[in-house]
């Protein structure tokens, strides 16, 4: 395998970091089954529910629509409702989970590579570089709102901070989690918008490929070929580079993998217990105060950011995080209460295959939403969109326990797993 690699023209890292010698002597290895914490595995379920919940609104187009023909819809009362419930409980919440646990996960890459000697550099670069082309992959093939691109290109700035102490570790996290809010507010004051020519560009493709403002909405639900579909993507893709830069999300992102990074560090995980007091007090002031500032900032979108887009971001940055750890602090003191309850165990196994569950919500979404598939898009009302989420959420559930009664990982996750490593692992589980 390294063999093959290194005939390959170009890495977009150096090879020393790739490919050095210390592989023959040491690879390094994963984190086995037995070494796993079901808290955190439970967690990254919680989390993948949430984000179905925020992503089947764009999948069924619903988020694409004018408002007029939202208001025609039987259910338009109670879409509303369910509008102002996902601002208030699911946007932003969720991916900020997600993104806190890659960045414990980072943590555990690392830490226990280098206490077995192998070069955790390279490994944690590699894993970054295969992470970044299955995000790419899933960007332009499937889902123009892939995360995991941008997820891999942060995490290669992860290793910059890792010899900083833990005070210096969360200062720079929660500097970069409010360089957005002040982004935001010179953006505001000063009409400059970073995005502005990848908004030129997307429409340059929009022109090119006949997608017009009327169009728009139905365009993946009229598509009824894969090539009209990929039209779509692509301009679909330099939206979602326009959506990073306007939602500063690069800055968002490494703030909590900084975050998570050092909970990983100094393993608060597997010693929740003696944290029992301080996630009690998070727990409170996150969902007391989170929840009726998250209300607020449902207030602000649901009526076009009256106090502009500065103070809509501020708005997201007190009312999102507080929520997100007032969320995090709850589910952990209820698993602390009830360690033997079967909520965690149904919610590992979706979690133990995170990265193949969140490509196939995406495959699902395609599938059901889009005219290469049942072509239910732009139709179906936003309360009926959640419904089939939660369903299709729970259809994840029944298959991951079904695939991890026969194999030790999620299939992508054994593909990655192998391409980090540089060699092949077992898929199936041994016979007892």
């Amino acid at each position: 395998m390294p063999l093959f690699f290194n005939r390959l023209p170009f890495f977009p890292l150096p090879r020393h970091l790739l490919f050095t010698n210390t592989l023959r002597m040491n690879i390094g290895a994963p984190v086995e089954a037995g070494q796993r914490h079901i808290i955190l595995d439970a967690l990254r379920g919680f989390a993948l529910l949430g984000i179905i919940l925020a992503n089947y609104p764009e999948f069924s187009l619903f988020s694409f629509l004018e408002e007029y023909p939202k208001s025609l819809m039987p259910s338009a009362a109670i879409d509303t409702v369910v509008q102002w419930c996902l601002y208030i409980l699911v946007d932003g919440k969720f991916y900020t989970i997600f993104s806190l646990l890659f960045g414990i996960g980072f943590s555990i890459i690392l830490e226990n590579n280098r206490r077995r000697g192998a070069n955790a550099s390279a490994i944690f670069y590699r894993r970054m570089f295969f992470l970044f082309l299955i995000g790419l992959a899933h960007l332009i093939l499937i889902w123009s709102g892939d995360i995991l691109m941008l997820y891999a290109l942060v995490g290669m700035t992860l290793p910059l901070f890792t010899r900083l102490k833990d005070r210096a570790i969360l200062i720079w996290a929660a500097g970069f989690l409010m360089v957005p809010v002040i982004i935001d507010y010179i953006c505001q004051f000063t009409g400059v918008y970073l995005s502005s020519k990848l908004t030129e560009w997307q429409w340059l493709l929009c022109d090119r490929f006949g997608i017009t403002q009327e169009n728009f909405a139905y365009w993946l639900r009229d598509a009824h070929s894969y090539s009209d579909m990929g039209k779509f993507l692509l301009m679909g893709a330099v939206e979602r580079m326009q959506e990073f830069v306007d939602g500063n999300r690069y800055f968002k992102v490494l703030g909590l993998f900084l975050i998570g990074y050092w909970i990983g560090r100094n393993r608060m995980f597997a010693r929740l217990d003696a944290y029992r007091p301080l996630l009690l007090k998070i727990c409170r002031v996150g969902l007391l105060l989170g929840l009726p500032l998250s209300a607020i900032y449902a207030w602000s979108a649901m009526n076009g950011k009256p106090f502009g887009f500065g103070t809509h971001s501020l708005f997201y940055f007190i009312s999102v995080y507080l929520t997100s750890f007032g969320y995090i602090s709850a589910f952990i003191i209820l698993y602390l209460r009830r360690r033997d309850a079967r909520a965690w165990k149904i919610l590992s196994l979706p979690g133990r295959m995170a990265l193949t569950n969140y490509i196939s919500q995406s495959v699902a979404g395609v599938l059901i939403f889009y005219g290469v598939g049942l072509g239910l898009g732009a139709d179906i009302a936003l309360v009926y969109a959640e419904i089939i989420a939660a369903t299709v959420f729970t259809f994840q559930i029944a298959f991951s326990a079904a695939w991890l009664s026969f194999f030790k990982f999620g299939p992508l996750e054994w593909v990655w797993r192998c391409l980090t490593y540089l060699r092949f692992f077992p898929l199936r589980e041994k016979p007892a």
